[in-house]
């Protein structure tokens, strides 16, 4: 059973400053040109907290989360709460604002199958944030996790209370407008608690953390000899969206070999699969979206824009056998194992060496052309539909086969994880 609770949000106070200057992107999307940016626009900057530039960066981060408690520039709530998150964004010239709300989440190792992830991990990243976690003893950042309300109880009730005045509203460095209201009322909590009763969890961004954080909760319940299931380490402060809002979309990531142009012999395998034309750049959104209902893909090479259209979806089972029809028919898994890997032969494709993602399809056509990259592919992106079609069969899906988009904002919320914190 999923068990989400209200927690007492550490939040920046008026005497933090403006808002704006202090909210940043998600510490793994912080560059050292951003980060500098950041450091700039406040001494309360939250990057100052997750991802500080000086050495020693998680004892600068203890010390430095300590004296603003100290000095009231952060402060806890008194009351408990959840926290209403609403993200509004343009993209692609349409108005979107993704609906989802933030609370402490319960922790759920995977093999208990209620919380479950759709992309494999690394063991780097989650010792950075490990060795964050065992300093701090505070969550920093929220996980992205995807839950199911068809009746949409949980978002009838935001927009409900949406109507009212917002706890916070910023626009980030992006411009994206971030606003957030706060729900005290005991039975409005517990008519979003009533929503995931019988819920099976998918993670759609923060799996690092979220396996840290099980790593954590193991280490505090060993020193402490006992497990209660009060303690806030028990818990992680978690964005939660469901799967049926429509603001919730999914980029896709495009792939750009460095070393490996495809060439005539390659080119002539891939038209036994594959039919395939030749287009006008500017012609490639339109493409790749009116068919969207086939695997589709787009080569760019040699300032050429070739379409490709899989003839047949079953001649992946020559390259992909133990694995599901969900797994085998995702296109990123098609482009990797059948393109890269078998029609190709490039077995092994490091990342930022041979291999490069790109957000946007336009920056990798010109990075091609720049001489950057060999070849670009570009591809549709995976619904989500089929990242909890996937993670429900417990697969893992290839590295950066979805992009969530816009990331969540650090700053607004914060969870204490202290001795003695509890979450009733």
């Amino acid at each position: 059973m999923v068990d989400i609770k209200p927690f007492r949000a550490i939040r920046y106070t008026e005497k933090a400053g403006d808002i704006e200057k202090l909210i940043v992107q998600p510490y793994d999307k912080i560059d050292e040109e951003m980060q500098e940016e950041y450091y700039a626009q406040s001494e309360y900057n939250y990057c100052r907290l997750t991802l500080p530039s000086e050495e020693d960066r998680y004892e600068i981060s203890r010390q430095r989360l300590e004296k603003w408690l100290a000095e009231d520039i952060l402060t806890k709530d008194e009351i408990p709460g959840m926290y209403i998150y609403y993200q509004k964004y343009e993209l692609f010239g349409n108005q979107y604002i993704r609906k989802g709300f933030i609370s402490a989440l319960r922790l759920h190792p995977f093999e208990e199958n209620i919380v479950l992830p759709h992309e494999k991990t690394h063991k780097g990243p989650k010792i950075d944030r490990l060795n964050m976690l065992k300093t701090t003893k505070h969550t920093l950042e929220t996980g992205f996790i995807l839950y199911s309300d068809p009746e949409k109880k949980t978002i009838n009730l935001f927009d409900e209370i949406a109507q009212g005045e917002p706890l916070i509203d910023a626009k980030d460095d992006l411009g994206v407008q971030n606003t957030i209201w706060k729900i005290t009322e005991s039975h409005h909590i517990k008519i979003v608690q009533d929503v995931f009763k019988d819920q099976q969890l998918v993670i759609a961004d923060g799996h690092h953390r979220y396996e840290t954080a099980i790593t954590y909760r193991d280490m505090r319940r060993k020193a402490a000899g006992a497990i209660r299931d009060y303690d806030a380490f028990e818990f992680r402060m978690t964005y939660l969206v469901p799967i049926e809002d429509e603001g919730l979309i999914i980029l896709a990531t495009h792939r750009c070999l460095a070393k490996e142009a495809v060439s005539e012999e390659k080119m002539a395998e891939l038209k036994m699969f594959f039919h395939m034309n030749e287009i006008m750049r500017t012609e490639i959104p339109v493409f790749l979206e009116e068919n969207r209902d086939k695997h589709t893909f787009v080569m760019y090479q040699d300032r050429r824009a070739i379409s490709m259209i899989m003839k047949d979806p079953s001649a992946i089972n020559r390259y992909v056998s133990d694995a599901s029809d969900d797994f085998k028919t995702l296109d990123v898994v098609i482009l990797r194992d059948m393109i890269f890997h078998g029609i190709m032969g490039l077995k092994e494709l490091h990342i930022d060496d041979d291999i490069f993602y790109e957000r946007w399809w336009n920056e990798a056509i010109e990075e091609v052309d720049a001489g950057k990259y060999k070849v670009a592919f570009i591809l549709n992106p995976t619904s989500a539909d089929e990242v909890l079609k996937v993670a429900k069969n417990h697969e893992r899906m290839p590295q950066k086969a979805t992009d969530f988009y816009p990331k969540m904002i650090s700053g607004f919320t914060m969870l204490s994880l202290e001795d003695g914190e509890k979450l009733l």
